[in-house]
């Protein structure tokens, strides 16, 4: 398990035609269902006069929520390819919305599968991509007296500080990358153990 992913930064968009049909496609980055069906609800609302609106979406850093939607397409010849986008770029956290305007000639499912594919791969080839770590949260209560102590901690491991409370009892709220989180608990366990 890699602690590591890649995803966009953003937006990009593509297009394709074929045969007089017109393939827009919106590529997103996305962290959450909600906003897939957010980001859907409004392109469904733009394009109101288009036939179909496909897409496929892959969320989480280990790439297990995923669905693929052909929008009345034949099956498996749009969010299918989609789909393949997604994966043979090894993307995450990503919607890619394919609008299609039909142009009058069927293009068969051969066709459609190509079209599909390359306005998805058009999309993704005009956004940025990035490589993210996957981070743990570390919640840590401690008494004021070993404040300089847990920031020495905080400092030395590169930890990120989510939020702080400093009152009689500290709490500090800290994100750091995932194969890097047991050796933070270890340190502040130690530090703990020193002054009990």
């Amino acid at each position: 398990m890699t602690d590591e992913y890649k995803t966009i930064n953003g937006k990009g968009e593509g297009y394709y035609t074929e045969k007089r049909s017109k393939f827009l496609a919106f590529a997103h980055h996305v962290e959450t269902q909600d906003e897939v069906k957010d980001l859907l609800a409004q392109y469904r609302k733009k394009y109101y006069d288009a036939r179909h609106v496909c897409y496929a979406y892959m969320l989480g850093p280990a790439r297990t929520d995923f669905r693929a939607n052909d929008d009345g397409e034949p099956s498996s010849t749009a969010g299918k390819p989609i789909l393949g986008q997604i994966n043979s770029n090894e993307l995450t956290d990503i919607l890619i919305v394919v609008v299609r305007y039909y142009g009058g000639v069927n293009l068969g499912t051969s066709g459609l599968i190509v079209a599909y594919r390359e306005a998805a791969s058009d999309a993704i080839a005009h956004c940025t991509i990035e490589l993210r770590q996957v981070e743990e949260r570390i919640s840590y209560q401690f008494p004021y007296e070993l404040m300089n102590g847990v920031m020495r901690i905080v400092k030395d491991t590169n930890a990120r500080i989510v939020s702080q409370d400093f009152d009689n009892t500290c709490q500090i709220v800290l994100s750091i990358r995932q194969s890097e989180a047991k050796e933070l608990k270890n340190k502040l366990t130690k530090l703990r153990e020193l002054f009990s």
